[in-house]
């Protein structure tokens, strides 16, 4: 295979961040030379809902032919790039879901949708699936829609319908479970102690849900689960993300990494090891997020293990192919959304009116 062909094929199976708010000439050679198939964007790419817009486009324009898909973390609560305003700020998903309607978790899917698609983001990292099982979790905490895994489920599912009734791709996270851990990942690689089948019971029941309703994408977690896989976190594990995701939950959709650089992996493996082992165990696309330095020998080690024979020739053409379909079902954004909608802040204030009185009361 030609060295232009193998680069642009181990681009394609990453998703980057870029370090600015601007394509800056080094940033649009990084993107042109080196294709990545995504980006993600943080709030030191995002200034205003103007220039958010046209930094969307200008990435989509670099992909000669396949422009890169934009994704961004947008949940609601703490976990929000976007500025106020025009941009709605929703609260937690556990705030969304207590109301116990799940109409109203689709309505608030459409609304963060909407106001994504406005500015043309792509793919959404949520909704997450992970069930809030242990007090003591603090990374995910009322980030999660609740505390039992058919509340997490039927509330999640719904918001991520509202996600593609508005035209962007959701993203469920993060797999196969970091609702019952203590450790941060972005600090700790965490172990989450249960039985096969108390895992298979609570944590997993979200994800094979969503995997059998066609959600379209989901995330890895950087645990280690002992009762699935005592030696490998289960983003580099084939026994989580080859068996049990997509033979035993027979999942289709693209599975991205969770990033790559955080200390739960960076702690235990460069990130060019860990690109490829991931790649070997089952994930279509790579979240390298924090430095176009790392996400430069990343793409060098999955290009240098193409070479080599090291990753299989039919299981990377079968990425991409799913990364492929992934783009197809994008709608294309509208022509000209005007910023600022007063529906969706009735919406957004209306939940945290209802949160108020409940503890009030």
């Amino acid at each position: 295979m030609p060295t232009s062909v193998l680069r642009r094929t181990a681009g394609q199976l990453f998703m980057v961040n870029l370090p600015g708010p601007v394509l800056d000439r080094a940033t649009r050679d990084f993107l042109a030379e080196q294709c990545p198939g995504g980006v993600i964007l943080f709030k030191r790419n995002i200034r205003s809902a103007e220039q958010l817009r046209r930094l969307v486009a200008d990435i989509h324009a670099t992909g000669a032919g396949v422009p890169p898909l934009v994704a961004l973390d947008h949940e609601g609560g703490r976990v929000d790039r976007l500025p106020h305003p025009p941009f709605t700020h929703f609260p937690p998903m556990a705030t969304v879901a207590e109301r116990g309607d799940a109409k109203l978790a689709v309505a608030v899917g459409r609304a963060m949708g909407r106001e994504l698609r406005a500015v043309g983001i792509d793919l959404d990292f949520a909704p997450v699936l992970d069930v809030w099982s242990n007090p003591r979790n603090r990374v995910i905490g009322d980030r999660a829609f609740g505390t039992t895994p058919q509340a997490v489920a039927r509330f999640a599912l719904a918001f991520a319908r509202g996600l593609a009734q508005a035209g962007v791709l959701a993203c469920g996270k993060h797999f196969p479970g970091h609702g019952a851990t203590v450790g941060d990942s972005h600090f700790v690689l965490p172990r989450v102690r249960r039985s096969r089948r108390e895992f298979a019971a609570v944590d997993l029941l979200p994800f094979a849900r969503a995997a059998a309703a066609g959600i379209p994408a989901l995330m890895t977690a950087h645990v280690v689960i002992p009762a699935l896989d005592g030696r490998r976190p289960a983003t580099v594990s084939p026994h989580i993300c080859r068996d049990l995701l997509r033979r035993r939950l027979r999942f289709r959709g693209v599975l991205f990494s969770d990033d790559l650089e955080m200390q739960a992996m960076a702690g235990h493996r460069r990130v060019g090891r860990a690109a490829v082992e991931a790649l070997q165990a089952g994930c279509d696309m790579l979240l390298v997020c924090q430095s176009v330095a790392a996400a430069h020998e990343a793409m060098a080690a999955v290009e240098e293990a193409l070479a080599r024979g090291r990753l299989d020739e039919a299981t990377i053409t079968a990425s991409l192919a799913r990364i492929h379909g992934l783009r197809r079902r994008l709608a294309p954004p509208p022509a000209r959304a005007t910023f600022g909608w007063p529906a969706h802040e009735r919406l957004a204030r209306q939940l945290a009116a209802a949160t108020q009185a409940r503890v009030a009361g």
